[in-house]
């Protein structure tokens, strides 16, 4: 089976965190920025954290690579949650 590709646009306009949380820049703070409120140029400012369901989106159609980020740490999590409850039980055993 071919290598999948990762849309370059998409390399540039989004990251995705440890977690698997998309991450992108806000909009509107470009140019004409006279013309717009304080407010809005403020709330423009860094990034923001997409929805889930548009998250899942970007990864699956754009960012192809970036799934295993997100399913390896569940998979981290779900073995040090079972490791831990394993361990607490054996203790409760003695």
């Amino acid at each position: 089976m071919p290598k999948m590709k990762t849309k370059s646009s998409a390399k540039k306009r989004f990251k995705v965190s440890a977690n698997g949380k998309v991450k992108f820049k806000q909009s509107n703070a470009r140019h004409r920025l006279i013309s717009k409120p304080k407010k809005m140029k403020r709330k423009a400012r860094g990034t923001a954290v997409m929805f889930h369901s548009d998250g899942v989106k970007v990864l699956n159609y754009f960012l192809p690579y970036s799934l295993k980020k997100r399913f390896k740490n569940k998979k981290v999590r779900k073995q040090a949650n079972d490791n831990a409850s394993a361990a607490s039980s054996a203790k409760a055993g003695e």
